[in-house]
């Protein structure tokens, strides 16, 4: 295994190894970037065949690429997928000809507003086959007669997906999801693999509370493939986030669960607005990334979003654009530091029982205040102790108590150790 480091230049540098190949629903571009991401923390991959029901879904025929170019008469490639795995429309069926350029019009994708940028396009459950290229690019095109090649193949074969869990104190699970179907696009999705990775192995270093079971997977088929494959399990998953878009320099974004309420919504707010960090808090919408699944009626868990600019709200989403350059490795960073800091909240939240809850119990004889002594913020652990064993009611989190006092959560968290070490408090 990778040594564990947070360092935000060493996700940057995995999202560098991962960044060339090409990746899409199925195919060896995931299994690729599994066997990288295994280097840094062990996974149990999956292969679930072609033809498999889960839930109102198939899994898809597998697709894999081997070439792809656009050559003119003299031979010349004017649209290579050697040079980046964007210039091929993910999962084209196989083509070998040779048309006028009026013809191959028909099967090539620019984007006119952004002339020198390459566009990601795909045609997923619809068999089509087509090329993406830099509007400016075409513009130069003479007319004339092209050769067109796209050495592919879709056939019966799996979809790969792969899970890392850290083992809690607990069975309870909290689910990690990122998508790993997208080819070069830095910030979506590679940065989100970066942070789950690093995550990953920062919570190993640890003894969570929680289960956390991290999810890589091909986006809305392999979080479908996953629920349905793990429907026994699905009452133990308490709590959820999914990483995106992780990586660029707009400020932090979470998108909330379904419920809105859910505890993981609460603490993502918590955190960010405790932390001062520039950020927003966006409603749920059925529209997005694998939270849309998870949150569904039928499965309703309680899971939000991370990312920094949202998908879909940046010029650079979804092209070529979307390089190693619109990564940032203190951004990473801060992705991964705001994770920690959230789950290290969620892991300490629980509720409690006061013992003594006929009146306010002594303190001073059980050495509470004494413990206190010298401390520049005595008077604040000291109400921290007060709140907790007037909320500690079986029904208020420490969430709930840190909120309602506006206390430190780490304050009112160190007063009910205190006070569960003391016997006065059971969780």
């Amino acid at each position: 295994m990778a040594p564990m480091t947070s360092s935000g230049e060493e996700m940057h540098a995995l999202v560098e190894r991962l960044y060339p190949l090409c990746r899409s629903i199925t195919g060896d571009g995931v299994r690729a970037t599994l066997e990288i991401v295994d280097e840094y923390v062990p996974l149990q991959v999956h292969e679930v065949p072609t033809g498999t029901q889960v839930l109102d879904w198939t899994v898809p025929q597998e697709w894999n690429i081997r070439d792809a170019y656009i050559a003119d008469t003299a031979g010349n490639r004017v649209v290579d997928f050697a040079a980046s795995s964007l210039h091929v429309l993910g999962y084209s069926v196989p083509v070998s000809a040779t048309m006028p350029l009026a013809e191959l019009r028909g099967h090539l994708h620019t984007l006119p507003d952004h002339p020198a940028w390459v566009p990601y396009r795909t045609s997923y459950y619809q068999p089509e086959w087509g090329f993406c290229l830099a509007q400016e690019t075409l513009d130069a095109l003479p007319d004339g007669d092209y050769e067109v090649l796209i050495d592919s193949t879709l056939t019966d074969g799996h979809l790969t997906y792969a899970e890392h869990v850290v083992p809690g104190q607990v069975p309870d699970e909290v689910i990690v999801s990122c998508h790993v179907c997208h080819p070069s696009l830095a910030n979506d999705n590679l940065a989100g693999i970066a942070v789950a990775t690093f995550l990953a192995q920062a919570l190993a270093e640890e003894t969570p509370w929680y289960t956390y079971r991290f999810l890589f997977a091909p986006g809305t088929i392999g979080a479908i493939t996953w629920l349905a494959r793990n429907a026994e399990r699905i009452e133990r998953v308490k709590h959820g986030l999914v990483l995106a878009c992780a990586g660029d320099s707009g400020r932090l974004t979470y998108k909330q669960s379904r419920r809105g309420d859910a505890e993981i919504d609460r603490v993502m707010r918590h955190v960010l607005l405790a932390s001062e960090r520039p950020h927003q808090v966006a409603k749920f919408t059925p529209y997005g990334y694998d939270e849309r699944q998870f949150c569904s009626p039928g499965f309703d868990l309680g899971v939000g979003s991370l990312s920094r600019t949202p998908y879909a709200s940046y010029p650079e989403y979804h092209t070529s654009a979307d390089n190693l350059d619109f990564v940032f490795p203190d951004a990473m960073e801060d992705t991964l530091a705001v994770c920690r800091e959230a789950f290290a909240l969620l892991d300490r939240n629980r509720r409690y029982l006061n013992l003594s809850p006929y009146g306010e119990p002594q303190l001073g004889r059980r050495g509470l205040y004494d413990s206190l002594g010298g401390r520049s913020d005595a008077k604040q652990a000291q109400m921290a102790m007060l709140w907790v064993l007037s909320l500690s009611d079986g029904e208020h989190s420490l969430l709930d108590v840190a909120e309602r006092s506006g206390l430190p959560f780490d304050t009112v968290a160190a007063a009910a150790d205190a006070l569960h070490g003391a016997g006065l408090i059971k969780a």
